[in-house]
């Protein structure tokens, strides 16, 4: 079983990157990997020269990288509804389509040519319509992505089971023998995802951001105990190594990032008003 790679990581980019760094990062990695220059793994590099001419053709699309960066995979998933494939109404190689641009190659002057010239070179003239694998949808929630999980669900007809890894996003796809699968993950009321990692606001009295002492935070594994210093301010960040989701492509995990909130209590017991009121007069 294997994961559709995220584009930005198999061109070693960051969201951020400009149109200039996604061109000059899709040649170095095209030239490392183009099949020629590795003959002792071919298959490898076969695979990894298809996966990097499929990420650049999205993300040096301004219009297609706009989708991808907001919706991931899903976005030219036509199975989710949210839009179409990234690379239809140009011909059709391996298992997704690219439309051929016979602009200035971001190969530059070198023997190779037009990077689509490479990728025909290596993969001839395409596979038939019957290679064409069908995809489908599954949805699941936020917290089964995280720890993972096993649906049961009905293909055609018969019932097959999906084991979803843990760590698996918005956009992930599984692919088995006969056909893949596009994972949807639905939101957390609490929890917000960024990769890896995990954001999560943690309430805390007055008293406690004050003085000091410990809190008992929520994780997405179960309760842990926080050491909360004295005079913490509204809004401090503490990050919990190792308590995020699990990394897809190797082992360990993101991080956990708590943010302490000072809540503010709407209402105030005569007790509580009067410590309020004996605060107020020391200047607290």
């Amino acid at each position: 079983m294997s994961t559709k790679r995220d584009y930005y990581e198999i061109l070693g980019l960051t969201k951020s990157a400009s149109a200039s760094e996604i061109k000059a990062s899709y040649r170095k990695m095209a030239l490392k990997w183009h099949p020629d220059k590795n003959q002792s793994n071919k298959p490898e590099a076969e695979e990894k020269f298809k996966e990097i001419n499929e990420a650049y053709q999205v993300l040096s699309d301004a219009q297609k990288k706009q989708q991808y960066d907001q919706f991931g995979h899903a976005a030219f998933d036509p199975a989710s509804g949210m839009g179409g494939n990234p690379f239809a109404g140009g011909s059709r190689q391996g298992p997704f389509t690219y439309t051929y641009s016979s602009g200035a190659s971001p190969f530059g002057d070198t023997d190779f040519g037009d990077p689509f010239e490479i990728f025909e070179q290596f993969f001839g003239g395409g596979f038939s319509r019957a290679a064409q694998r069908p995809r489908y949808s599954m949805r699941i929630e936020f917290l089964e992505a995280v720890r993972g999980v096993t649906k049961e669900v009905a293909i055609d007809g018969k019932k097959q089971k999906i084991k979803v890894p843990a760590g698996a996003n918005d956009g992930t796809r599984i692919r088995f023998d006969d056909f893949d699968v596009t994972i949807n993950v639905g939101t957390h009321p609490r929890y917000k995802r960024d990769g890896a990692d995990l954001f999560v606001d943690h309430p805390i009295p007055f008293s406690l951001a004050t003085l000091g002492g410990t809190t008992e935070v929520e994780t997405v594994d179960g309760k842990l105990k926080l050491k909360v210093r004295a005079g913490t301010a509204s809004h401090t960040l503490v990050r919990l190594r190792g308590e995020g989701v699990p990394h897809l492509q190797h082992s360990g995990k993101g991080d956990l990032y708590v943010r302490l909130i000072v809540a503010v209590p709407s209402k105030l017991s005569g007790e509580q008003k009067r410590a309020a009121e004996m605060l107020r007069e020391v200047g607290i």
